[in-house]
């Protein structure tokens, strides 16, 4: 069994910025956040809002700015605990939080999503977390496999339809497994859960659009992938029984306010990497 990294090895992982990038100074965070958030409240767009904001830092790999989000959303001062606005709340931001970091591995990894996930775990409080679903609920099973595939495919045909069928077959041209491992991975994680609202912290059709875009739009040079889910975002305004928020976030003003609030986001949290690039170049 090996034991301890040779230390020629644990020297090479030093090399090329192993560590995540630091949270941005707290002062420019929550002025970002007040001046987003202000905005989807008037457009009663908030989960939206919490589901974007996670995944864009998620994907800037700033990891400590994901728990002063859950800060923020769920105090009336994020430094002070005692200012927590009410349980029930902070658990739901929690939940809603949670869930749009796990579906942002599907287009960004694993590596991040467990660092803002962890991030996130050391923010949220006791009580809140003991209020948190512990159980599993996606694990594979026999009697399960059928229709996990099912939601999986019926995700991707709303998605990319008139062009589904082609898209799958390029896919499949690539890697015989590859367009398999995304129906799976669809029907898993990106789609909603079954049981709706019943299920804490599910995200609707139209959010699970919301997560693709922010991530793709914050990960950059992926135009194709992010060009049809901004379509994904579009088409889910034919979902049936769309509340007020979706058929917004789903309409052409919302998903134009969507990638204006992601960028807006991305240029705040990396600002200071920005500064140093320019400095750089001097």
């Amino acid at each position: 069994m090996v034991k301890h990294l040779p230390p020629v090895i644990k020297q090479l992982l030093t090399l090329r910025n192993p560590e995540a990038w630091p949270s941005p100074p707290i002062e420019r965070l929550h002025g970002v956040f007040a001046r987003t958030l202000n905005e989807a409240k008037q457009l009663n767009a908030e989960t939206g809002w919490l589901v974007l904001t996670t995944c864009t830092l998620l994907t800037t790999n700033r990891p400590s700015a994901v728990g002063h989000l859950y800060r923020f959303a769920t105090r009336a001062d994020p430094g002070l605990a005692e200012t927590r606005r009410n349980l029930e709340d902070a658990i739901t931001r929690a939940a809603v939080m949670r869930e749009a970091a796990l579906k942002s591995a599907i287009f960004v990894g694993v590596p991040r999503t467990i660092l803002s996930l962890a991030s996130l775990r050391e923010a949220v409080e006791d009580d809140v977390y003991a209020a948190l679903r512990k159980h599993v609920i996606r694990d594979a099973k026999p009697q399960n496999v059928e229709a996990t595939i099912e939601r999986g495919m019926a995700l991707w045909k709303s998605i990319y339809e008139p062009h589904a069928v082609k898209l799958y077959n390029k896919l499949g041209d690539l890697h015989p497994d590859f367009i398999a491992f995304i129906i799976q991975a669809y029907g898993t994680i990106l789609s909603p859960l079954p049981r709706g609202q019943l299920e804490q912290g599910n995200l609707t059709r139209a959010l699970g659009s919301v997560v693709a875009i922010a991530t793709l739009r914050t990960e950059g040079r992926v135009g194709p992938q992010l060009t049809s889910h901004v379509f994904g975002l579009l088409k889910a305004r034919y979902e049936k029984d769309l509340n007020e928020e979706d058929r917004f976030l789903s309409s052409d003003e919302g998903t134009a306010w969507v990638i204006r609030k992601i960028d807006e986001i991305v240029d705040a949290a990396t600002a200071d990497m920005q500064v140093n690039l320019t400095r750089g170049k001097l």
